[in-house]
């Protein structure tokens, strides 16, 4: 019975011990594999090299002083219709590194039109285009060819660097069709105008990296919404397939208005639960909101912020550059902005996309109790972390926690759950490889009999077949191949000394001798 106890003693020991160091190592091998990592359009790099500029680090600071409440989620985005007020809830999902699948897809379009969300994806790749479809629109799978809309650029001694019609500007609206809007668009959005939400009658200069097309194929899939290209290249731009030959057929022109940069599309919401005025919890009506971007660097630091952009040679169109090689800046495009009417300076795409989000949210709802609308940290934007690829190492790691985040949103139970696994973990590395190679056999006609009383003459006997028998099964061989082997074959596989003697010895043990030798045959080949 002691040396049983001592033995559980040793094993939960063991536990704690193996628990302790599988925690330790799976952070150090976390932190490890993920030194060198560079992923793109996070915003939690704030390494400071030239790599950081395509980082969202500035607009997350943008959106913080904003007093929104911040969020990341890198989970699945089948998740978004369980959170909390989803009606005051905004995901952005920057770069589409690996695609959607069609359930989540199908989650995103149930959150914008069944649950009031807010959505703005940015990618320029078709790794986003099983969520376009569900809203009806197309994105290309090559960047866009506008000579008559691109900004220019100098390097760093200030040299003009070579042309590039796939660096495109547009005069974005907030929430009009572009196409259909009269004088108004030739007005420049002033910053009183931003700051008290007045950018219905206005536009903004939006510079892009590498955008590709978007395109909404059939107005008409569903009837009860609101559909407005905000930005769209020229009427002349094309898609460009095959770069070394623009006059490809493959390279096609989408026509006037048609080869979009950024289209929103918003859907009446009913019966949405919130605090209404008169401080009751009921039933209100919303707007769910998609926005879809050609480009997820628009929300990059190197043109969200002008002063960065600036560093980066990102030139105005004060500059000569622009009447020198043949084309429009946003100030002098006959679809651009006027100049007359007020401030054309591009000031970073920070000042479009702010206006855009607030006008976004719920801020304006008559509906809604005004201790929510005058509290922007009631309003939640959520940086989805999802789409972003993980190396081989990290990946088991990221699709675990993802598996956790399906399974609650709590965050203790989260960690409850990962701290369990590492137990059980711990105990499988542990007690599995003590299973011995033994088999019951029963024998139900025999039940009632009682054990016959062991003669003490017999135990030296019976514990020299305890012991071969063990050596046996830990050799895995038959009892016929066990018969076989000789007395110096048997000695060699057991070879602790004490046990060879009492195989080989003729003489005979006391019991006080054998009860020391049976605890030692215990712990045999383990």
């Amino acid at each position: 019975m002691a040396s049983e106890d001592s033995t559980k003693i040793s094993i939960e020991t063991w536990l704690k011990v193996g628990l302790v160091s599988s925690l330790l190592l799976s952070v150090l091998v976390i932190a490890l594999v993920s030194s060198d990592k560079q992923s793109v359009l996070s915003p939690y790099n704030n390494a400071a090299d030239q790599y950081s500029a395509q980082q969202l680090t500035e607009m997350r600071s943008v959106v913080e002083a904003g007093d929104f409440s911040i969020a990341n989620t890198m989970s699945t985005p089948m998740l978004v219709n369980d959170w909390n007020d989803p009606h005051r809830t905004m995901l952005i999902i920057a770069g589409t590194e690996k695609p959607f699948d069609a359930a989540e897809a199908s989650a995103l379009h149930d959150f914008v039109t069944k649950k009031g969300g807010k959505v703005i994806l940015a990618s320029n790749s078709t790794n986003a285009q099983l969520v376009a479809s569900e809203f009806g629109v197309k994105f290309f799978d090559a960047p866009v060819y506008d000579d008559q809309r691109y900004y220019e650029v100098e390097d760093d001694l200030g040299a003009l660097q070579k042309q590039d019609p796939r660096r495109l500007w547009a005069a974005a609206s907030v929430n009009q069709n572009v196409s259909q809007m009269g004088d108004e668009k030739l007005i420049p959005c002033s910053a009183a105008n931003i700051a008290i939400a007045q950018v219905d009658n206005c536009r903004m200069p939006v510079l892009f990296h590498r955008p590709t097309a978007i395109q909404v194929l059939d107005e008409q899939s569903e009837l009860d919404r609101d559909i407005n290209i905000l930005a769209a290249a020229s009427t002349s731009a094309r898609v460009l397939k095959i770069p070394t030959d623009i006059d490809n057929p493959q390279n096609p022109t989408l026509g006037e208005g048609m080869t979009g940069l950024i289209i929103r599309i918003d859907y009446p919401v009913t019966d949405v639960l919130d605090v209404k005025p008169n401080n009751d919890y009921g039933e209100i009506d919303v707007t769910g909101s998609i926005v879809f971007v050609s480009d997820q660097q628009v929300l990059a630091n190197h043109l969200w912020d002008a002063d960065l952009a600036e560093e980066e040679g990102y030139l105005q169109c004060s500059s000569p550059a622009y009447l020198e090689n043949g084309h429009n800046c946003w100030d002098t495009d006959p679809d651009g902005l006027s100049a007359a009417q007020g401030d054309t300076n591009w000031n970073g795409n920070s000042q479009y996309f702010s206006a855009l989000m607030y006008d976004m949210m719920e801020f304006d709802n008559p509906e809604l109790s005004t201790t929510i609308t005058r509290s922007p940290s009631e309003f939640y934007v959520v940086f989805d972390e999802s789409r972003h690829v993980s190396s081989a190492f990290t990946s088991p790691f990221t699709e675990a926690m993802g598996v956790v985040v399906l399974l609650t949103s709590d965050v203790v139970l989260k960690w409850l759950i990962i701290l369990n696994l590492f137990a059980l973990l711990a105990i499988a590395i542990m007690v599995v490889p003590e299973k011995e190679n033994w088999r019951h056999v029963f024998d139900l006609t025999r039940f009632r009999e009682r054990p016959s009383k062991l003669d003490p003459s017999q135990y030296q006997l019976r514990t020299r077949e305890a012991l071969l028998s063990k050596v046996r099964q830990f050799n895995d061989l038959t009892r016929d191949e066990f018969m076989r082997k000789s007395p110096a074959e048997i000695m060699q596989m057991v070879r602790d000394p004490r046990l060879v003697e009492l195989i080989s010895s003729t003489r005979s043990y006391s019991n006080e001798e054998l009860r020391e030798v049976i605890p030692q045959i215990r712990r045999w080949g383990n």
